[in-house]
């Protein structure tokens, strides 16, 4: 025994071992190692590592059991051996009580575990990969399970052995100040379209102070869920934080760079609009995030491994139940505080929502086409003068079209959405002056016939510029069917007052232009003829 007791721990130790109390509960009782109690016990002959029994009946205090086990020697004689014996207890009564045996609890193996009834369910879980918390959340919930969660913790790390674990530092936030989110990997749930399983992607925001915890499940992810699950996840805390930390996925952050990070613009607004800024960390820095990494493989691990369900609003309803019922009541083993309560605390700190929600839209990249125009959904914008052949950031919107300066941020231009093949330019980027080209053009116009001359002038009239192409459109008619057949089709969209590239080729696709036939096409080769042989005649002085 490498620790010596004092007189009256060792009476202690004695005393509890005849009454069959357990090393661990001796422990935790006096406080004395279980190998000292082991040493001192097995030098007076009393057996150790008993089963579990019930506590004697208490006994008068005028007497006291001294029965030992067979072939055991008393207290006293104990103490002569070469090891330094405990001494027999002061006052101490020689009554005979019941042996200890004759104390265990009947019908039940006194070491058998409050969880072996449920072996095999915890077996099944194991082989699911659920841990320990989650299989005494299932009893608890589902098989009126008693018993506490250290005996199942006990029971899983006799039947798995217990995962080791590794330092790491903590980071302190002031309430209210900081958020973390980050995707994972979230259950098989079946899809309401194919009707197969499929991985959905769980959503976590952690708050950095109380630890409370957003999750959501979605099926997939691009930019504008990505700032839809924020605003969703922001009006369920009733507010929102000044910093939000993420990692460098595309839906937030199209360029990393740890001093100047290109964020996305719809994500980037989307936090403005609500008073927070992004913080992204640095590349392959996931511990700067470490609570929300703990949040994802807590729900993960604990209430979805090996589970499946047969819809998205299944899964998410069985997440939040675990999430009121588990998570925010849990013990935080870092605080030291249940996170329900941190959060009361914190919840005044955070910043108010905004009266309205945030509206979204698209966003991309387009080039300036030579009519100054950007096409956005097979309609046509203007841009100021000068950004012809350019690349310019585009938002838009069921209403608005924004046209902005990539490299400044400027709104350049505003229109309102316009229908497919729809133009819009605003009257101060329209050219004063007719450019030489479209001059040509109406002058080939004229040629073409009376009705074509009115058509194509009427449509630059009204659109200017823009209308150029119309005007081309309509040429490109006369070429193909002929002066007349595309001039009576201008003069029928003219009495109709549709003075429309689109109506005169719908015309003509309806009313093609009967072709001449061989019988038709010989009498007008003669006469062609014969008129070129008169005009030659004549050339030459001949008389007709």
């Amino acid at each position: 025994m490498a620790n010596v007791l004092s007189r009256e721990k060792r009476e202690q130790v004695l005393v509890l071992g005849r009454l069959g109390w357990s090393l661990r509960r001796i422990e935790e009782e006096i406080g004395v190692r279980r190998e000292t109690s082991s040493g001192y016990l097995k030098a007076a002959g009393i057996a150790v590592r008993l089963p579990r029994t019930r506590r004697a009946p208490p006994k008068p205090a005028s007497e006291a059991s001294t029965d030992l086990a067979p072939g055991a020697k008393p207290a006293s004689e104990a103490s002569t051996g070469s090891g330094p014996g405990p001494e027999p207890a002061s006052g101490a009564c020689t009554g005979s009580g019941p042996p200890v045996a004759e104390l265990t609890r009947p019908g039940r193996s006194p070491a058998a575990s409050a969880c072996e009834p449920h072996r095999e369910f915890i077996e099944r879980s194991l082989e699911k990969g659920r841990n320990a918390v989650a299989i005494w959340q299932d009893l608890v919930d589902d098989h009126g399970f008693e018993a506490r969660y250290s005996s199942v913790k006990r029971f899983v790390r006799k039947l798995r052995g217990e995962p080791g674990r590794e330092a790491c530092c903590v980071i302190t936030t002031a309430p209210g100040e900081e958020a973390q989110v980050d995707y994972g990997s979230g259950p098989m749930v079946r899809h309401s379209e194919t009707g197969k399983y499929r991985r959905t992607r769980l959503f976590v925001l952690t708050l950095g102070h109380s630890r409370k915890a957003v999750r959501l499940l979605t099926f997939k992810s691009s930019s504008r869920i990505w700032a839809e699950l924020h605003e969703r996840a922001f009006r369920r805390l009733g507010g929102a934080t000044r910093v939000v930390v993420l990692d460098n996925l595309k839906e937030g952050v199209l360029k990393p760079d740890i001093y100047d990070p290109a964020l996305n613009p719809l994500y980037r607004d989307l936090l403005e609009h609500y008073g927070a800024v992004a913080l992204p960390c640095r590349v392959r820095d996931p511990d700067r995030k470490g609570k929300v990494e703990r949040g994802v493989g807590h729900a993960k691990q604990t209430p979805l491994k090996g589970l499946r369900f047969e819809s998205l609003q299944a899964a998410q309803d069985y997440l939040d139940r675990w999430e009121e019922r588990w998570a925010d009541t849990r013990i935080h083993g870092t605080t030291k505080r249940q996170v329900q309560a941190m959060f009361a605390e914190e919840k005044p700190t955070l910043l108010p929502l905004p009266i309205e929600p945030f509206r979204y839209y698209d966003h991309g990249k387009r080039g300036v086409n030579l009519d100054g125009c950007v096409e956005v959904q097979a309609a046509y914008y203007g841009t100021p003068p000068g950004w012809i052949g350019r690349e310019v950031q585009v938002q838009w919107d069921v209403m608005h079209v924004r046209i902005i300066n990539p490299a400044t941020g400027e709104l350049l231009r505003e229109h309102l959405r316009q229908k497919r093949g729809g133009f819009r330019v605003e009257e101060r980027d329209k050219p004063k002056k007719t450019p030489a080209a479209t001059s040509d053009l109406l002058a080939r116009a004229a040629r073409s016939g009376p009705s074509v001359d009115t058509l194509c002038s009427e449509i630059y009239r009204r659109e200017g510029e823009l209308g150029v192409r119309r005007i081309l459109g309509v040429l490109s008619l006369v070429k193909k069917h002929g002066d007349g057949a595309v001039d009576d089709a201008c003069a029928a969209a003219l009495e109709l007052g549709v003075a429309d590239y689109r109506f005169v080729r719908r015309y003509l696709d309806r009313h093609p232009p009967t072709p001449l036939t061989l019988r038709q096409v010989d009498p007008l080769i003669r006469e062609l003829t014969h008129y070129r042989d008169l005009i030659n005649r004549i050339t030459e002085g001949d008389q007709p």
